[in-house]
């Protein structure tokens, strides 16, 4: 292939959800694409994302289902924890989801480019710095879709050792007898949970009021006391102001507050990701960076360049998986001349994977109130759930905020939080309710399994219809 003749209907700059999903969508209806990664395919999600931390917290789950397995009359030694084990698995499964998505890609005939994509005028792509050497590509459209990378703080040098962030954390060579995670948000609290669930002592450092800012907050206020049950110390309302590392390299002093300290083996800063928008180039057009460093794009992901779009962790929306897919998606069909319905970011599902996972949809009742909806809400706790009683697990609560009828009862359904067992599984019919704008009585008519975690969402709905069951 020479340098000049390399064309493609679509030009996908990053193998990540929001890139992959593009290619394989677009080359599933027929366009001619080339999908451009320089690292791994399946981006910071399937690599040192989503994937290896649920599998990490799998294995924090079944060491907790061990250690109880007396409890059930199953006589078993005390777990111990095999860590090369686990990070083996791990990297199996990775190793598996990957092969299968370079599969899929091939099938599907999408050119894969190994190396660095710029973008400059009039659509072209220069790639260098790869396996597929130095080419210029040229593309009827463009998706920008470079994912983010992780933040750090001043201070906090990483290491990969007593200093990390969520890349090196999936891939440490032993669990720490002690670490200090810094941001008490969902990635900060899923290695939270996974660490003190396997014997670490955890303590979380949080800026802001509550953990897991934007939850609920009777949802966050299940995870804190759990985590207090376990031994994982929360803090919130506090800065950090910097560590000391201990001279032989073998832990550090974490300083924070007022003067307070903490002593531990490992930092873990998590305070979230940064759009990784450094190689894309964009010299020579009009695709603009606003001052956080993201891609500036209107509703439907087209950026001011012609034929360009961005989606996924590049761009100011959610940075999840689910939601990098259904931009991808969307810039497509928006490519087809389709006009599609711009995304709804308010209804997006979000689940946290921590012990007790947490899944919601909507609003808050405090954001609802906010928007200026009078609400009635009803909550229902997992402790009186069958299915919950079997497996041992009772910690959490289903919340449903709703629109108030003038006779008190719930009109439309605003928000569908959840805290306990499985509930990231149990979402999707409070995102399906949400999202539909289903009322309380449309949802108290289906009827609900028994028994079952996930009947324990059609009770506490039933209950806003002024007619509960058990409470």
């Amino acid at each position: 292939m020479s340098a000049t003749d390399a064309h493609h209907d679509v030009i996908v700059i990053g193998g990540g959800p929001g890139g992959y999903a593009a290619a394989l969508y677009g080359a599933g209806i027929g366009l001619d694409i080339g999908l451009i990664e320089y690292r791994a395919l399946g981006g910071t999600c399937l690599n040192v994302g989503c994937i290896p931390a649920k599998e990490l917290l799998e294995t924090a789950h079944v060491f907790r289902t061990v250690g109880h397995a007396a409890d059930f009359g199953v006589q078993a030694s005390a777990p111990t924890i095999e860590w090369g084990t686990t990070l083996a698995r791990k990297q199996s499964i990775i190793d598996q989801l990957v092969g299968g998505l370079s599969g899929l890609l091939k099938q599907r005939k999408v050119t894969v480019y190994n190396g660095k994509g710029s973008l400059g005028a009039d659509r072209t792509v220069s790639l260098s710095g790869g396996e597929s050497g130095e080419l210029t590509l040229q593309g009827n459209s463009v998706v920008l879709a470079a994912g983010s990378t992780t933040r750090s703080i001043p201070g906090f040098d990483v290491d990969g050792s007593v200093v990390m962030t969520s890349d090196e954390v999936l891939s440490m060579p032993k669990l720490p007898g002690s670490a200090v995670v810094i941001g008490g948000g969902a990635i900060g609290c899923e290695f939270a949970s996974m660490m003190g669930d396997l014997g670490t002592e955890v303590t979380i450092l949080e800026a802001l009021p509550q953990i897991l800012n934007g939850c609920d907050a009777d949802a966050a206020k299940v995870v804190e006391r759990s985590f207090k049950k376990r031994g994982i110390t929360t803090r919130t309302g506090v800065m950090v102001n910097g560590h000391t590392p201990k001279p032989d390299g073998s832990g550090t002093t974490v300083h924070f507050g007022d003067g307070e300290s903490v002593e531990v083996d490992a930092v873990v800063v998590s305070v979230g990701r940064r759009p990784f928008a450094d190689l894309l180039g964009l010299e020579g057009t009009a695709v603009a960076v606003d001052e956080r460093g993201f891609v500036q794009v209107d509703e439907r992901c087209r950026t001011a360049e012609a034929g360009v779009w961005a989606v996924g962790d590049l761009v100011n929306t959610p940075q999840l998986a689910h939601v990098a897919f259904a931009e991808g998606m969307l810039a497509i069909r928006d490519i087809l001349g389709e006009e599609p319905a711009p995304l709804d970011h308010h209804g997006t599902p979000w689940c946290i994977y921590c012990n007790p996972e947490v899944a919601f949809a909507g609003h808050t009742e405090a954001s609802a109130k906010e928007a200026g909806f009078d609400v009635v809400s009803s909550k229902h706790h997992f402790v009186g759930n069958g299915r919950a009683k079997i497996v041992g697990d009772t910690d959490g609560l289903v919340k449903v905020i709703a629109e108030k009828r003038p006779d008190g009862t719930g009109g439309r359904i605003l928000g569908v939080h959840m805290v306990g067992p499985w509930v990231t599984e149990q979402l999707g019919q409070g995102y399906l309710a949400v999202n539909w704008e289903a009322t309380v009585d449309d949802v108290a008519a289906f009827i609900q399994p028994h028994p079952t975690m996930s009947e324990l969402f059609g009770e506490t709905v039933l209950s806003l219809t002024g007619r509960g069951l058990h409470g």
